[in-house]
């Protein structure tokens, strides 16, 4: 199961609002299923990372 807490500290660390993911072409869609635990395509976490300066396990992490 995926985990995406890493993903809302970070944004709260570097002070980077949904809103802001939204401008920079993460789309709501997208959003939501991060909030549902869903999957997301490497693309995706790619362009993320690249949003907020960072590396994948500061946006999510597997969990048993």
């Amino acid at each position: 199961m995926l985990d995406y807490s890493p993903l809302w500290e970070t944004m709260k660390e570097r002070g980077i609002s949904r809103h802001r993911l939204l401008k920079s072409g993460v789309d709501n869609k997208t959003l939501d299923t991060i909030k549902k635990g869903g999957n997301i395509t490497m693309l995706t976490l790619e362009k993320i990372c690249s949003i907020l300066d960072c590396t994948p396990n500061d946006v999510l992490r597997f969990e048993k």
